[in-house]
């Protein structure tokens, strides 16, 4: 006897994958705690995430909107305010180092910066660059609609029993004196590039496990029974600052993103890993789960991937993952701030 003889057919690759139709994979995921439908679901990260709000909403589930859109706002404009996208609106939250740096703001740990960057008369944030397309009118204005989001950061992490954060990149821009990230290089979307202050950072394992166990603790601080999901995002880098291939760059950044995930997993309660990233660029599926610019990933895809996070939660509890008609987020479109920096790439 050995430890082999007694494993399912899903632990080996002939009986699990080799022999099944790529579309009748199945157990994935066997999530690690239970989720309710009546949990309180905070959503937040790459712009991966948004599809895990968007399916949560669509099956009655409690997805948490902490900072839901002013009455008087049309459908249009909130959504050029990123409302709705993410459980509050702090635009994509690329690395868990940005996720540690609006904690710290909201729960009080850190002071709140004050840098503001003025552009054409109006004024724009640093740490949400697109979270406001014309600006905001003042500095006051921008520090008010901040302080909103900082208020619903601290709401949301106070009252969720489950927090969906999506892994989507290593690479970063920091600045030198002060320590802060931003989530995009400065002078890409707004503000003016300083090589002399704005420095490149691209995160091992060490500082993003680092960042990513600080996070976990300001909000369990609060929190304590606090449950986390960790996803991968499945979509490359737009582009890397690294010097290397993209291709090269996006491998090694889902790698240590990947590998960070499992080591939370294994290391801390209440922490688990739902599988997006291999469903969509698994082997077995051949790259079919692209649209043709083999970056964004189809709806048929997104699809597939929440069969199958369904599928698991049913196999945990009686719960019923059929859609509800006419319950949807606002929009489709996915908020990707990173999708931006394609602008700058020669033809």
């Amino acid at each position: 006897m050995n430890p082999y003889q007694c494993l399912p057919p899903r632990a080996f690759w002939r009986s699990a994958v080799a022999d099944q139709p790529a579309m009748n994979i199945g157990e994935l995921w066997q999530p690690a705690f239970a989720i309710d439908p009546k949990d309180a679901i905070v959503t937040a990260g790459s712009c991966f995430a948004q599809h895990i709000g968007r399916a949560l909403v669509e099956r009655g589930m409690h997805w948490l909107d902490a900072e839901p859109a002013p009455a008087e706002l049309s459908p249009a404009a909130c959504k050029a305010h990123h409302y709705g996208v993410f459980s509050f609106r702090t635009g994509n939250l690329y690395t868990p180092a940005m996720l540690r740096q609006w904690l710290e703001w909201a729960l009080g740990a850190k002071a709140v910066p004050e840098e503001v960057w003025h552009q054409g008369g109006r004024c724009f944030d640093p740490f949400r660059p697109a979270i406001a397309p014309d600006g905001f009118a003042s500095e006051d204005a921008l520090r008010a609609d901040r302080a909103r989001t900082l208020a619903a950061i601290g709401d949301a992490v106070r009252r969720a029993k489950v927090f969906v954060f999506t892994l989507g990149l290593t690479e970063a821009w920091v600045d030198r004196h002060s320590g802060l990230f931003y989530p995009l290089c400065p002078g890409t979307v707004r503000g003016t590039f300083n090589p002399q202050v704005h420095e490149f950072h691209n995160f091992g394992f060490a500082n993003t496990y680092r960042e990513m166990t600080a996070a976990l603790a300001l909000m369990r601080s609060v929190n304590p029974g606090l449950r986390l999901l960790l996803t991968v995002s499945p979509v490359p880098l737009t582009a890397t600052a690294t010097g290397q291939h993209a291709l090269v760059a996006t491998t090694y950044s889902k790698s240590v993103l990947r590998a960070v995930a499992g080591e939370l997993c294994e290391s801390h309660p209440n922490v688990d890993y739902f599988p997006s990233y291999e469903i969509i660029t698994g082997t077995p599926f051949k790259g079919a789960f692209y649209q043709p610019n083999q970056r964004e990933v189809t709806a048929e895809g997104v699809a597939f991937v929440m069969r199958q996070f369904f599928a698991g939660l049913d196999a945990t509890q009686a719960f019923s993952s059929t859609p509800t008609p006419g319950n949807r987020l606002p929009s489709e479109d996915l908020a990707c701030e990173d999708a931006l920096l394609d602008y700058y790439a020669k033809p």
